[in-house]
């Protein structure tokens, strides 16, 4: 059947060839040598030998081709397999303009353009470099150079840049293949496109091949779903055994893939002797930061002091392409702020002026030999014809004043041409134009939903005076000042673990520490990691933390942790003492935890395992206790701060005073929920009386003024809501704390505490046992 096929083509061509026109005419029409069609009837390529010997000629792509392109003396392989030349009809990995110099051309992107990665790039020129610009270094002493380079980090982060970078400053042929692309429908096209690009590498040698997102291509061939995906990565891997050098004649073929996710990779594919090198680009640090934008901003017009290092630590967890993002979102804060300017008066641009007019001898716009400048004609004199055609752009909308939009548009009428450059010299970025970008532009984990920057500070919490200073020493100041804590040896990062009956502000406080380190918080609910597949669990945990790694500095807080590590014994499942396993491991394994700080609150200390409250994991234990006479006057002024307070014949402090005054009396025992609720209720009993009030007044035709809502809360109403809500925390769970707090060391002085169901002021620190 392949034979008649065969016969039945070269009989159509001779046809054809017959038909066609011979004169000269026509002879740019006829395909060359180095051409052939693909399905849409274009011309394509084929690929030639390293000699200049012809392996593939034209064919025709389909029989919907148009047949004068179609040359007359040219005959087809008789196996494109055989000689080692793609037989589809897809476009051929040759050059496709007769040359390496276009094809493969190394990258504009320079060395220059990059910033904070210098580890990465002294260990790329090392595993790249050398090999391709002294390769006689390894043939003379025997050394098998590095055949792989696997970069793999969180996106973003300069991979891809990286790679165009070593592969623009070396200016060698830069082959860049996107691994989606290699995937085809057919069986084998996948195969056979990845055996033609490293051929390609071969005929082109020496070379970089580098391939983006390689994990496309070949996942760990135990989970993978389809027998195609194993073939693929079977093919991958003999490609790269065929790169050795004796299969190249010495000529060096690098290859660089480049991942997000190295754990999918296929373990065969990471051994040595494919990618026997690896290079992590993780998430900048402060001083990686600052580097990264200096070298952004050296091509900005920027204007006044910029403090680099500021701008560095106010953008935690930001990545290369973050930062590349709030430069153009300061540009164009900058370019509204001078459109603003200019529309209000306060920045006059100078006039354009035409320095020659050519109106076809036309000088009806030039007065005495002077030059009128265009941007001064009135809009219903004469304009020159060059001019007369322009229809000012939003000439025909109105826009109230007030409108952000107003600027912009009164900037467009007034300025229809391109700026000039006397005209552009006030264009320029400032740091203040930074400083608002920081609101609009977000790092990448923030995007993702899994990490974010607090709202809630210290004066969101009243009292809690000692446990605050805790937290301030041990995650807010080492975030801050890392350098003070490393010339003193401390170097690992510090756990904590918040203890105490519920509702009196553990989370709050936990949020409080994070606003105020300006780093990243992951909130994590105990029982939201668990899943009841196998592994599900433990990969979910791992996930939390590695995911701070890439946005640190980072706040881990772990609410109710009793529920995720509960204490390991004999009637304990195996799936339970995993996870409480892979926690204790990431608090403390292999892998660094720099810059990661984990916060964790619990009302059940006695059900944790003993295992994470030992120093180096949450090694600190403090305990929020409720709040004493004082300090729950102090909560109260701070709850009440925005309640519309109010009394007949009395200002607001005094009606502050008096509510005060009650909590002090009449709320022993209720802990900060509770008195949240307490002004909860009172704002309830507020409303419920006003609304009646105000169904009456416009029953007889009044209403209040436009703005005033008229709502005032009284004493009245706390009392009423006191006699609603009741101490969450009884009186025997509080005797149970007290107990609980005997057993663990370490524990700050609080300013009272209880003894026999009694209130002591000023007490001594609880025996520990």
């Amino acid at each position: 059947m392949q034979g008649l096929w065969s016969q039945h083509r070269r009989a159509k061509i001779n046809l054809n060839a017959q038909s066609a026109p011979t004169s000269a005419s026509s002879a740019p029409a006829v395909s060359t040598p180095n051409a052939e069609e693909d399905a849409g009837g274009t011309v394509t390529p084929t690929l030639e030998k390293t000699d200049g010997e012809l392996v593939g000629e034209n064919e025709p792509s389909t029989s919907t081709a148009d047949p004068k392109l179609v040359s007359s003396g040219k005959r087809k392989t008789r196996s494109s397999r055989l000689a080692g030349e793609d037989g589809s009809k897809r476009p051929r990995l040759a050059e496709r303009g007769g040359g390496i110099a276009k094809d493969y051309a190394p990258p504009s992107t320079r060395l220059s353009d990059l910033g904070g990665i210098e580890s990465c790039v002294e260990k790329m020129l090392e595993l790249v470099a050398m090999p391709l610009c002294h390769p006689e270094v390894y043939i003379h002493t025997g050394v098998q150079p590095p055949r792989g380079v696997l970069l793999h980090g969180p996106p973003g982060c300069g991979k891809t840049l990286l790679a165009h970078a070593i592969a623009g400053e070396l200016g060698v042929p830069f082959i860049s293949v996107s691994a989606p692309s290699v995937v085809s429908g057919m069986s084998g096209e996948s195969e056979k496109t990845l055996r033609d690009t490293f051929e390609e590498a071969k005929r082109v040698a020496p070379c970089l091949l580098f391939i983006d997102e390689i994990d496309a291509i070949t996942p760990k061939r135990e989970s993978a779903q389809r027998e195609m995906e194993r073939r693929i990565v079977a093919q991958f891997l003999t490609c790269m055994d065929d790169m050795s050098w004796d299969k190249t004649d010495n000529r060096p073929v690098i290859v660089i893939g480049a991942t997000n996710r190295p754990d999918s990779l296929d373990a065969a594919l990471r051994r040595a002797g494919r990618f026997d090198h690896e290079i992590s680009m993780g998430v900048p640090d402060d001083e990686a930061r600052t580097q990264i934008l200096r070298v952004l901003s050296s091509r900005l017009r920027l204007e006044g002091d910029f403090d680099f290092l500021a701008l560095a630590k106010a953008t935690p967890g930001y990545v290369g392409a973050d930062l590349a993002a709030l430069t153009g979102a300061a540009g164009i804060i900058a370019v509204k702020r001078i459109f603003q300017r200019v529309s209000e008066g306060g920045l006059v641009l100078p006039e354009a002026v035409q320095s020659k007019l050519d109106l076809d001898g036309d000088s009806s716009m030039a007065i005495d030999g002077a030059v009128v400048p265009i941007s001064s004609v009135p809009a219903g004199n004469l304009t020159p014809p060059t001019q007369s055609s322009m229809r000012v752009p939003f000439s025909d909308i109105s826009l109230p004043s007030n409108s952000p939009a107003s600027s912009i548009v009164h900037f467009l009428r007034a300025h229809p041409d391109p700026l000039t450059e006397a005209q552009l010299v006030p264009l320029c970025i400032t740091m203040s134009d930074f400083l608002a970008a920081l609101k609009q532009v977000q790092p990448s984990s923030k995007r993702e939903g899994f990490a974010t920057v607090p709202d809630v500070t210290w004066a969101d919490i009243g009292a809690l005076h000692a446990t605050r200073e805790e937290l301030h020493m041990a995650i807010v100041q080492p975030i801050r000042r890392p350098e003070l804590f490393s010339a003193v040896g401390i170097e690992a990062a510090c756990g904590v673990l918040l203890w105490g009956p519920p509702g009196c502000g553990k989370t709050l406080l936990a949020k409080a520490v994070a606003n105020e380190s300006r780093a990243n918080f992951i909130s994590v609910k105990g029982p939201e990691l668990l899943n009841k597949y196998v592994g599900e669990s433990e990969r979910a945990v791992r996930q939390v933390f590695s995911r701070a790694r890439a946005s640190s500095p980072c706040v881990i807080f772990f609410d109710e942790l009793d529920a995720l590590v509960p204490r390991r014994d004999d009637s304990m499942s195996e799936s339970s003492a995993r996870v409480v396993n892979t926690l204790l491991t990431e608090l403390d394994g292999l892998d660094a935890r720099k810059s990661v700080y984990v916060i964790a609150a619990t009302n059940r200390p006695d059900m944790i395992d003993p295992a994470m409250c030992r120093p180096g994991r949450l090694d600190k234990l403090l305990y929020v206790d409720l709040p004493s006479t004082d300090e729950r006057a102090e909560i109260m002024r701070t709850v009440i701060r925005k309640v519309p307070l109010g009394e007949l014949g009395a200002t607001y402090e005094c009606v502050r005073e008096r509510v005060e005054a009650l909590v002090r009396t009449r709320c022993d025992g209720y802990s900060g929920a509770d008195l949240a609720a307490v002004v909860r209720e009172a704002g309830v009993a507020a409303l419920k009386r006003t609304l009646g009030a105000l169904d009456a007044m416009e029953g007889d035709g009044h209403a209040l003024p436009e703005g005033e809502t008229g709502i005032t809360v009284r004493l009245a109403d706390f009392e009423r809501a006191l006699e609603k809500v009741q101490p969450s925390v009884s009186v025997a769970q509080r005797r149970k704390y007290e107990a609980l707090r005997s057993r663990f060391a370490g524990l700050p002085v609080r300013a009272g505490r209880e003894e026999d169901g009694k209130r002591v002021e000023g007490g001594e620190p609880a025996a520990v046992a």
